[in-house]
């Protein structure tokens, strides 16, 4: 079982939560750890002014449910991968819960391979049909985080006993590799340890989650080295970098800028 954990930017900087924006992260229960990263929640008071809410790549795929929807029709939906970074200005009350999956286990889950979410928001019901629809009226009667939980994971497990989908063991076994090496490998390096040729690995990628191999190696190599960031195992940014093989302090500043939006001296700093 993979290590690998995902981080975001308001656990980076926590000095931006503040009364009326708070960011929280739940562990899933022993039987869905394989599939689920997280869950967490996102909630926003306008009364405290306008907020900077800053999304980063994490080389997952999150299904989104807007706890204030007046629809169930419409409160929930999947969210495919990222490959930089977005910020969203909150100037509305907000509350989200969300369910962020590994993309190499997501399709056992929604039933359609990760890269058919790309770039779109797909609403749950149309995955899902009824059973989605029923599951967000049940999020939605319900005020604890607990609860919501305890509903989703009862759902989760529900999908996964009746689960015929065929896994793509090639995809799984790259993703196991590329956590293991932190996305510290090069894609033909991987392709050689898979014993399969560089081009049929990049043809399962783009068909099964719609990036490369290089794309997903960069991803994780950036959130493993946030990861460190955070636990402050490391003094400075060079050190850092230099571990994660950013031995181009240019290169190194490109894809800070490209997956977090900012440069690696202000990530201390608020937005």
């Amino acid at each position: 079982m993979s290590d690998y954990r995902t981080i975001q930017s308001p656990k980076l900087q926590q000095e931006l939560q503040r009364p009326g924006y708070n960011y929280r992260e739940y562990a899933p229960c022993e039987n869905l750890v394989s599939h689920v990263a997280c869950y967490w929640t996102m909630d926003f008071h306008a009364d405290v002014g306008n907020q900077l809410h800053r999304i980063i790549p994490d080389g997952c795929v999150d299904i989104i449910v807007d706890r204030r929807s007046t629809s169930c029709w419409k409160a929930a939906f999947v969210e495919g991968l990222m490959t930089q970074f977005e910020v969203l200005s909150l100037s509305q009350t907000q509350s989200l819960f969300g369910i962020r999956f590994f993309s190499e286990s997501a399709q056992s889950i929604l039933k359609f391979p990760v890269s058919a979410f790309i770039g779109q928001h797909v609403f749950l019901e149309d995955i899902w049909g009824g059973e989605g629809l029923f599951m967000v009226e049940e999020v939605l009667s319900v005020d604890a985080t607990s609860k919501i939980i305890e509903i989703v994971e009862r759902k989760l497990n529900h999908l996964l006993s009746f689960d015929d989908t065929p896994s793509n063991s090639l995809l799984h076994s790259s993703m196991q590799y590329i956590y293991a090496y932190k996305g510290s490998i090069s894609p033909l390096d991987l392709a050689e340890k898979l014993s399969f040729s560089e081009r049929h690995l990049r043809r399962t990628f783009d068909r099964e989650l719609g990036l490369s191999p290089k794309e997903m190696l960069g991803i994780v190599r950036f959130q493993s080295m946030l990861q460190e960031l955070y636990c402050g195992t490391y003094s400075s940014f060079t050190d850092i970098a230099m571990k994660y093989g950013y031995y181009d302090q240019s290169h190194f500043i490109k894809n800070f800028k490209r997956y977090y939006g900012m440069l690696p001296k202000q990530l201390s700093k608020t937005d």
